[in-house]
Order: structure tokens, then sequence, then C-alpha cells
């Protein structure tokens, strides 16, 4: 929303493209010149109509960006400025950043530490990875988002039931070796082939945990200066120079194994969800939606200008609750800096100058959720927004 936001602070006629589905949302329609709504199931469009439909609006609109906003419209928004010949990431480049087998293997020939991993191709070359790699797996599918259709396989025999389940499918899946460990997250403004903007923090969990299994999502931003901080962010440069980032925002999660190895586990061309972009706010003072905004609208070879940043810390926790409206009003140390005001959840991140403080409430807030909001149900195989 922020992002519509400042492009209209900026001065820029702005058209939003997204599913009828979607059409009862709370869109920022002050800040839109215009609004159209493509019919989808489950989020899917017919890519000739969206072709179609943007070819009219281009005869009397002369268009100079497209953007994706969200991870499942990458693909649709590189196919459209291939068509229409626009700048940005095109079909190829975009794989690197959306298709999780394709980043894996570029990742992999440009000699970064990966799990190992194999696509669902061949038999015999999945038999070879059994053979080579000791259980547990998890399966993947190529081109979702976050954890959906995930599923951890316990047992080189669970692997191949799950496989055959495919049948026609397979391919658009890749299986690989799952590594029990902490899962971080460095978030990133690009321009120029220069990181202008990098900030490191932790999830409390891994996020497949958190949606499979049902508990409270959490992410911290590291200690500035740490040893992790410094290797995830030295990590995290070879990641996107590796993969080809030269201009954008990205979201890239990492993996530190009990040895203290660091692996890549996958990136994106887009800011974090799950109120990510609050957490950093929070911490740094910057909105990564309203400076996304502002680098997509730069002027040709017109540097991006980082605003002043503050150095405090901070925590995101959320969590699906029981009420349609959860009271967090209980919630009120000097800290809470934002609270999440969406049916169904509960949510609330903090900020402070002091790591420790914010460690101590991180604490104690997770308990209380548990106790005062905190329900799970069942993680769809399909996205649902």
């Amino acid at each position: 929303m922020e992002f519509m936001r400042q492009l209209k602070r900026d001065g820029h006629y702005t058209v939003l493209i997204t599913s009828k589905s979607l059409e009862n949302e709370e869109w920022p329609r002050e800040s839109l010149d215009e609004i159209y709504f493509m019919p989808d199931k489950e989020k899917e469009w017919h890519m000739p109509d969206v072709i179609k439909g943007v070819a009219f609006l281009f005869r009397n609109r002369n268009f100079d960006k497209i953007v994706a906003l969200d991870d499942f419209d990458v693909e649709k928004v590189a196919h459209l400025r291939e068509h229409f010949r626009m700048p940005g990431m095109g079909d190829s480049a975009a794989r690197f950043f959306r298709d999780k087998l394709a980043m894996r293997m570029r990742a992999k020939a440009g000699g970064l530490p990966i799990p190992e991993f194999t696509p669902l191709f061949n038999y015999v070359a999945v038999t070879e990875f059994t053979d080579r790699v000791e259980a547990p797996y998890i399966l993947k599918p190529r081109m979702q988002a976050g954890a959906i259709g995930m599923k951890i396989l316990e047992t080189k025999e669970k692997l191949w039931e799950v496989v055959h389940s495919l049948g026609d499918e397979m391919s658009y899946y890749l299986v690989e070796k799952f590594v029990p460990s902490d899962i971080f997250h460095v978030d990133t403004i690009m321009d120029q082939g220069e990181i202008k903007f990098a900030v490191a923090s932790g999830y409390g969990l891994p996020p497949m945990e958190v949606a499979h299994g049902g508990r409270v999502f959490t992410s911290r931003t590291l200690k500035r200066g740490s040893k992790t901080e410094k290797a995830l962010r030295e990590m995290n440069e070879r990641v996107l120079t590796t993969l080809g980032l030269s201009h954008g925002v990205s979201h890239t999660e990492f993996i530190i194994a009990k040895d203290g190895t660091i692996n890549f586990l996958e990136t994106s061309a887009r800011v974090g969800g799950a109120n990510i972009v609050e957490l950093i706010e929070a911490g740094t003072g910057l909105n990564l939606w309203a400076e996304w905004a502002k680098l997509e609208t730069l002027d040709e070879n017109e540097p991006y200008k980082l605003p002043k940043l503050k150095k405090d810390y901070s925590a995101l926790m959320n969590s699906l609750a029981k009420q349609e409206h959860p009271d967090l009003s209980a919630y009120n140390d000097p800290e809470v800096y934002w609270k999440l005001n969406k049916p169904y959840h509960a949510g609330l991140v903090l900020s402070s100058s002091d790591f420790d403080r914010i460690t101590e409430l991180l604490t104690q807030y997770v308990d209380r959720f548990y106790k005062d909001f905190f329900i799970t149900v069942p993680m769809k195989d399909k996205p649902s927004y």
C-alpha cells in the first residue's frame, strides 16, 4: 500500500491491476488514478487476456514502468515487460528470483554454499541423490512463495511415495536435504549494482515450522557489528551479485547450521511479507515500500539517495487469533512501535535502542500471545491472498 502512496506523493500517474477476488480489499484508492480487476481462479490470471488488457490501456497511456508487488506477480510482470519491451527483469532474469530450482542451480554454479538438492525430472537422478544424501528431505514447489506446499519427508521410501503421487506435476518440484537450523533474512535495496541498504534479521522459529506446525511467528534485527550480522551481509552480497540483481529490493533467506556454516536458502526481488517492512522501519526509520517506489521512478542514471537512518533494534511477532478483533491494548510498553489491524490476526512490532530490552519484551510478549490470542489452522497448499 505504501508503495502506491509514495508514487502518488511523488506525482506519478499510477494504475493498479489486481485480482477480481481482491476487489473489496482496502486498496489506497486515493493514491490510485485507475484500478482494474482481472478475473482469476485462485489468483491465477489468463495471461493472453492480461496482455490484451494492458495493450488496450497503452493506446492512450504511455507507461514507463511495470512493477510486480508480490511473488506471484513476478512471472506476470516479467512476461509483460518482454511483450512491451519495458525496462526491468524479463522472463529469464526473473526466474532466478522466483523459481526455487533456477536460483539454486545458479547459486551452485556460482560457488555459493547451499543444501544438496535435485530437480524431479529423472528417476535415475533422484535415485542417485537419495543414495548420496541421507534423509530427511524437504519437497518444495518451484514456483510457490514462502512455505506454501512444502513437505518434510523422513525417509527415502516416503520421498518416492510422494514423487510417484505427483505424476505429471513432478517437474514442478524439487527435493532438498532438510537441514534443521536457524533461519535468517537480509532485506536489501540495490541500485546500479551496489547495495545501498541491508538489514540482517533472524526468525525465532523457521517459517515452515510456524506455517505447518502452528506457532507464533517472530523475527528480530541482529546486533550490528556482530559476527553473524557481518557474515550474513557479506553472503547476501555474494548471492545478489551471483543471481544478477542490480536494481531493486530483495528479501533473501539463509540457514546457519550448528557448525556455523551459512547456506543460501532462497531469495526474491520484492520486499519481505508478514510485516517485515514494519520490522525494518521500526529499527531504521526506512519504509522499504516507499523507498522501492522512489527507486523505481528514478530517471535513467540518477543515483538513489538513502534517507537518514536511525540505529535502533526491532522485533516482530504475529499470529492467527481466536478473536475476530483481538484486543492488544494490554501490550502497552513504550517500545511498542506498531500494532496489526487485521481480522483474526494479532501482531505488533517493538522498537528500542536497547538490544537487550527487545530480547526481554519479545520473550514476554510471545508467551502472552500464546495465552491471549493463539490459534492454529491447517495450512493451504495454495495462497489465499
